[in-house]
């Protein structure tokens, strides 16, 4: 119930304007200067822009009709079904508060997509869709106080994004340039198989996972994103009695995950102190890889991450039967693996950065959290602000 009688229910199609990108979707740019959205949780980069401006973006399509949602302010680009919403007022619309109030809407416009195979939003149903607006000082007060916990998640990422650097930097210079031919004294070459102590793939119930069923996490390609990241909002579960009587896929402390087929293929990730829960498990999609004493897992992460051997990795899926790699194509990857005093050095340096990254990456599931909870109350006028003093900063 809301605290009071001055928010109104109206329709998008009376208050924002709907355009969209033209761009197909494999127009990125690895090191592009704008962001490049489109239906991905991602945001890519390209070298061109066609806005400039301050909006929403709305994925119009995604294959479980989880549509990505983003602000943003300045120049970038779009896919062709990516929608940018703006006030058609800003006067009368914040389009801060138009991002976090569509936000409860998401799983509205899930329920009513269409398709089969991938699901779309039309500009119908989105044109349709009902939103509560209370008035504009009450609209940047909540956008404030919003924005606040993704203000901090955002400066949390910056940190998790340069440590990740930081590490694979070091990583680099100390092996990325050894040339096999002239290894050091007691480094070799070997294949993974020599270093796991296990691989494998997990699995899900039979007739696929209810997106609606709360149980524990089971992890596929939408999570296997690169270290400290998850996207808690596309998370599918298993019964806790189908994870108790799987044999296999169960995550464990620093397990390496890799996603193994699909478009996909070769992206990985590390889960440790207890990032992103601490019980989950895999789908058959992905493979956990875990060492042996010849190796550590933070050795083995930087060295799949390396560009040559994710491009090892993908090439794996050429040389297959079936689409997507094997245990026997993962095993058979060559590996460089210095001596003990060099592993040890390794782990010496990275592992205080890792752990660090990794607490940061949990502090941010918490604001996640908080903020998740807060929101759908903040913008439905439930919990008012009156008589709180809020830091109004650019929102004033």
């Amino acid at each position: 119930m809301r605290t009071n009688d001055q928010w109104k229910m109206v329709k998008l199609r009376n208050f924002v304007s709907f355009q969209t990108g033209k761009l197909n979707s494999n127009a990125a740019k690895p090191d592009g200067e704008y962001p490049f959205f489109t239906c991905a949780q991602e945001t890519f980069s390209i070298n061109t822009y066609s806005f400039d401006t301050e909006c929403v973006l709305l994925a119009g399509n995604n294959a479980n009709g989880v549509y990505p949602i983003k602000y943003f302010s300045g120049k970038f680009d779009a896919y062709q079904r990516t929608y940018i919403i703006r006030p058609l007022d800003d006067t009368k619309l914040n389009t801060r508060f138009l991002y976090f109030v569509l936000q409860p809407q998401l799983e509205l416009m899930r329920s009513i997509s269409t398709g089969a195979a991938t699901k779309f939003l039309t500009l119908t149903i989105l044109k349709d869709i009902e939103i509560g607006i209370p008035p504009l000082p009450i609209q940047r007060k909540i956008a404030a106080v919003l924005s606040t916990y993704d203000d901090l998640i955002e400066a949390n990422t910056r940190r998790i994004r340069i440590l990740e650097q930081m590490a694979q930097t070091i990583y680099h210079e100390w092996f990325g340039k050894v040339d096999a031919q002239f290894l050091p004294e007691g480094w070799e070459m070997k294949t993974l198989d020599y270093v796991l102590s296990e691989i494998e793939s997990g699995s899900r119930p039979k007739g696929g996972i209810d997106p609606n069923q709360r149980g524990v996490p089971s992890v596929g390609a939408e999570n296997i994103i690169g270290l400290g990241k998850y996207n808690y909002a596309s998370e599918k579960y298993v019964s806790s009695d189908f994870y108790n009587a799987m044999t296999r896929g169960h995550i464990k402390n620093k397990d390496v995950l890799i996603y193994k087929d699909g478009a996909s293929i070769g992206r990985k990730s590390m889960f440790r102190d207890g990032f992103p829960h601490d019980e989950c498990c895999i789908n058959e999609h992905v493979f956990i890889l875990r060492t042996n004493e010849k190796c550590t897992q933070n050795f083995l992460y930087f060295w799949l991450d390396l560009p040559d051997m994710t491009q090892n990795i993908k090439n794996l899926n050429a040389n297959a039967a079936q689409p997507g790699i094997n245990q026997a194509g993962v095993k058979g990857l060559p590996i460089l693996l210095p001596d003990e005093i060099m592993l040890k050095k390794l782990d010496d340096v990275i592992n205080p950065m890792m752990g660090l990254l990794f607490n940061l990456a949990k502090k941010n599931a918490n604001l996640q959290r908080t903020r998740d909870l807060l929101l759908p109350r903040l913008v439905s006028g439930e919990v008012g602000l009156e008589g709180i003093e809020v830091e109004m900063g650019e929102y004033q």
